[in-house]
Formats: structure tokens, C-alpha cells, sequence
């Protein structure tokens, strides 16, 4: 690769990374192209992607982005995978993958400027995800206005049944 290659990836890199929400650094030693392949397909769900370069193109890229505390562990062979809108899917995606495959090791996260250890990326995972929240916050926001209708509801239905009461006690 030129300098003019590593200059343009560079930049790209740091363009991704100002974009991403949630960033993974993973280990990838040992996985397949076709497991890989897989793994991109399954972040791609949650509006993820896993990235490859090389630690010296990726401490430069993290330059200037909330993800340079993740220098220290760009070593070996590293993947970083970066999600752009919901963190804990991707972390469900990531851990899920990482189970199927011993390969794939987690070493740290990065989420709103802080670290987060491999321990911290299995917690976020098992948070209900986006879509789950907003289902559990549309239900609670449903229940108020319905439970009020009932209420409305029960005070005449109520009459009408006493009144039935005492109509049937007059006609016996």
C-alpha cells in the first residue's frame, strides 16, 4: 500500500469513526473468510459493519474522535466493529457471534468517551434492545388513556345496570 493509499484509508477510517455511536476493538485470529463474511452480514442488521486495518493506520484514524482511549488496545490482529445507531444490537450481534465462534474475542468498547471492559460489552448485550424499549414505553403510554376509558366507561354502565335491578324488582 502507497502513502497516498494509507493517507485515503486514513481518512476514511476517521470519517467512520466520527459517524459511529458504539466502537468494539475485537480479535479476529482464527476466523474464517466465510465466518467473517458472516459476522458483516449480522451487524449489518443492526446498521453496524466490522472494519480491518492495521493498528498504525487505526491509531492515526482515532485521532481527534471520542474512540482515542482505544490506542492501548490496538494490537495483534484487530477488527473494529462500529455501530452507528443502536449500541446494545450491536453488542448482541458481537457477543451472540463471539459465542458460535471462539475465534472472535472481544478486548474493550468505547461508548460516549468511555471504556467499556468485554465484561461491560456482554452486560450492554443483555439490555433490551431499541425497538424493545420503545415498544414497553408506546405500551405504559397506552395504558393510561385506556384505563381511563374503562373507568368513564364503568360509571353509566353501572346505572344502567341498577336501573335494570330495579325495573326487574318492580316487574316481579
Amino acid at each position: 500500500m502507497n502513502r497516498d493509499e494509507k493517507i485515503s484509508k486514513v481518512s476514511k477510517l476517521n470519517e467512520t469513526f466520527s459517524k459511529a455511536k458504539f466502537a468494539v476493538v475485537t480479535d479476529y485470529r482464527g476466523l474464517k473468510v466465510t465466518e467473517l463474511e458472516q459476522l458483516r452480514r449480522e451487524l449489518r442488521k443492526s446498521n453496524a459493519q466490522i472494519r480491518i486495518a492495521k493498528n498504525t493506520l487505526l491509531r492515526l484514524a482515532v485521532k481527534g474522535t471520542e474512540y482515542e482511549n482505544l490506542t492501548e488496545f490496538f494490537t495483534g490482529t484487530t477488527a473494529i466493529a462500529l455501530s452507528f445507531d443502536d449500541p446494545v444490537a450491536s453488542a448482541k450481534a458481537l457477543t451472540g457471534f463471539a459465542k458460535d465462534f471462539d475465534a472472535l474475542s472481544i478486548r474493550s468498547a468505547a461508548l460516549e468517551g468511555s471504556i467499556l471492559s468485554a465484561d461491560d460489552v456482554l452486560a450492554l448485550s443483555r439490555l433490551p434492545g431499541k425497538p424493545e424499549l420503545q415498544a414497553k414505553l408506546l405500551g405504559t403510554l397506552q395504558a393510561v388513556p385506556a384505563g381511563l376509558v374503562r373507568v368513564l366507561n364503568a360509571v353509566p354502565g353501572n346505572f344502567v345496570y341498577v336501573l335494570q335491578a330495579i325495573k326487574d324488582k318492580k316487574e316481579n
